[in-house]
């Protein structure tokens, strides 16, 4: 059989979106789908938000590309603004949370180069972690679904159990840069660190002279009802990767660090062609005006709060199936007790309801930010409905 045009490494559903308005999706058809995935926690402000469309639309038809050889009024004026909402001093702009985190990786490893420390390269990092699918974040992540057939894999990482703050301090040595990890696993099976943890890794990084890298390109911008999850810990990264929401939807991800931590930074020692461009920085601005506004990120925190509350009201009515709630704010995840995928598709093709599937047979539930109460009791209803008619498959 012939190759397909879009080269197959998606197992693609039978869904074909070209309309989004709001917190709702429609296929080529016609059909109307309630979306709980947001583009995989991308989508924070639904679909087409006239602030981010007009933001945009104006920006195209003013410049939208000049590259990075020339100075960037676009690009300071968001960075600043990052820098005075955040612990950061400085930021790079990418496109992608596979680049940031490969910025993140490259900045914490200059550190200690800068140092005069260069041995000290090596980041420890956490099994059903999920940081990308270059050939650099597969190899900071010990998942053999996503490494198989690509090794040689990049050295200089390490992998603990997540959680396990005594695994993780085993690992340190002469050769230890510092810490990578998500505060909230995504892929993993939404599954938030303990206060003990991630405090632990910050202990342990300042007395031993190492960095503190957090990945929240699933997990932050606004997400758990905080503006970064790790605010949800009182802990402060050195280095920290985000994406998705960012843009809205626009292709656009960052790395923030300290001025201390990004002292090897210097120039030519990183870049990127189309980071940081004029229409990614015009799609950047329009999501933080919405999600800094007063009220919005209390608003996420109380709809989450709500959806949760109807979630754990719900799984008693089908305690066959689900077990358990777990995540904070809008990313929230339902472990079942059969296969996640499975029922996921069942809630796409038989309820008209977009969710995505995690590790530990996670079904994740990631809706807009600007969800309302008639959103939650709608994702609910057809939750219930998709649970009551499902019947899972013999081997599950």
């Amino acid at each position: 059989m012939a190759i397909t045009p879009l080269m197959p490494v998606y197992p693609r559903c039978g869904v074909r979106p070209v309309r989004g308005e709001g917190c709702y999706l429609y296929g080529e058809d016609g059909t109307r789908y309630l979306d709980f995935a947001s583009g995989i926690a991308v989508n924070a402000l639904g679909h087409g938000h006239p602030k981010l469309v007009d933001a945009i639309a104006r920006q195209a038809a003013t410049l939208m590309h000049v590259s990075n050889l020339y100075g960037s009024p676009q690009g300071e004026h968001l960075a600043q603004r990052l820098v005075d909402s955040t612990f950061a001093d400085t930021v790079f702009f990418t496109n992608s949370g596979a680049e940031a985190v490969e910025c993140a990786i490259k900045t914490a490893r200059r550190y200690h180069f800068a140092n005069g420390n260069p041995q000290r390269h090596d980041l420890i990092t956490f099994n059903n972690a999920f940081h990308g699918r270059t050939i650099g974040t597969i190899s900071a992540a010990n998942q053999d679904k996503l490494r198989n057939g690509f090794e040689p894999l990049l050295p200089g990482f390490k992998y603990a159990p997540f959680d396990d703050l005594d695994a993780a301090l085993a690992l340190v040595d002469e050769h230890t840069a510092g810490f990578l990890v998500e505060p909230i696993q995504g892929e993993g099976g939404v599954r938030p660190a303990s206060e003990a943890f991630l405090k632990g890794l910050r202990e342990a990084a300042d007395s031993q002279g190492l960095l503190l890298v957090l990945d929240e390109v699933q997990c932050g911008y606004g997400r758990t009802g905080r503006f970064f999850a790790h605010e949800l810990y009182g802990v402060m990264p050195d280095i920290m990767a985000v994406a998705k929401g960012i843009g809205g939807g626009f292709p656009l991800g960052a790395c923030l660090a300290t001025e201390e931590a990004a002292k090897g930074m210097i120039a030519g020692t990183h870049g990127s062609t189309y980071g940081g461009n004029p229409l990614a920085m015009a799609a950047g601005e329009a999501v933080l005006d919405v999600i800094l506004e007063p009220g919005f990120l209390s608003h996420v925190e109380e709809m989450g709060r709500r959806l949760r509350g109807a979630l754990e009201q719900m799984i008693p009515n089908h305690d066959g199936l689900f077990d358990h709630v777990r995540g904070h704010g809008l990313m929230l995840g339902i472990k079942l007790k059969s296969d996640s995928r499975a029922f996921v598709a069942h809630a796409r093709d038989n309820h008209q309801l977009l969710l995505v599937a995690a590790g530990e047979n996670v079904v994740r539930v990631l809706p807009p930010l600007v969800i309302d109460e008639s959103h939650i009791a709608e994702c609910v209803e057809k939750l219930s409905e998709a649970a009551r008619v499902y019947v899972p498959a013999a081997d599950d």
